[in-house]
């Protein structure tokens, strides 16, 4: 009978007491964990390519998590979650505009940051294959959405989305066209995130955008509309809509 592998966790973070709840925690989900208290080490082990995430706080003591995440993005395109005490709008958007996938502000659910954890990998498409019984992915245009498998395909080729970004992508999906506003997409997306405000979508957007450039240049297809919000277009008989 085969085995599935364990999945392999890098943790950076110094304060000893939450690395070993983490640690635990992780460890009885089914996770591998390795640990480490420098941001410096951490990089050291990334550059293995033997993880399948990264967890790092952004308070370490010889450089910030961000810096971290910065230089990560340099050699690897490892998955990041940010464990922050900085409960800030400006804090969390330097971490989401710099690559990072999701976040959680301490004190935190260590069972929710396995279900993160999992979320992420999941739409990475590094856990195994949803049911082979689940709808088949929806065609808009040149977006394939996969909602079991959480993945989004663009031009043929998968996006790799934070959280936010997903469903983000995901909501102005579920009505091609449509003009939502600010107040709507907050609402929906950043329910469970209080401190994030109006600049939060705009930062959204703004990256969003950039992936989406990353594989069609020519084309732009999510609209801002001033004063309104956003909407998505999509392209007639499978051409790209024009920026």
């Amino acid at each position: 009978m085969a085995t599935t592998r364990m999945l392999n966790i890098l943790l950076a973070e110094d304060e000893s007491a939450i690395a070993d709840t983490v640690i635990y925690a992780l460890g009885s989900e089914g996770f591998q964990v390795q640990h480490c208290l420098l941001g410096s080490a951490a990089l050291q082990q990334a550059r293995s390519g033997q993880f399948d995430l990264a967890v790092l706080d952004v308070g370490l003591p010889d450089m910030s998590g961000f810096d971290v995440c910065r230089e990560l993005r340099k050699f690897s395109s490892l998955p990041v979650i940010f464990l922050t005490a900085r409960g800030s709008e400006i804090d969390r958007l330097i971490g989401l505009e710099i690559g990072a996938d999701d976040y959680m502000v301490k004190p935190f659910s260590p069972r929710e940051l396995a279900a993160r954890i999992r979320v992420v990998l999941r739409r990475l498409n590094q856990t195994p294959a949803a049911d082979a019984s689940a709808s088949p992915p929806t065609v808009l245009g040149e977006f394939e959405l996969d909602q079991a498998g959480m993945r989004i395909r663009y031009a043929g080729q998968v996006l790799l989305l934070t959280r936010y970004e997903y469903l983000l992508l995901n909501m102005l999906l579920s009505r091609p066209g449509g003009i939502f506003t600010r107040h709507q997409l907050m609402d929906s997306i950043w329910h469970d995130a209080p401190d994030s405000t109006d600049r939060t979508v705009d930062t959204h957007v703004k990256t969003l955008r950039i992936k989406l450039k990353a594989v069609a240049p020519a084309a732009d297809p999510i609209h801002t509309h001033r004063g309104l919000g956003y909407s998505i277009e999509l392209a007639p008989n499978g051409k790209q809509a024009p920026t």
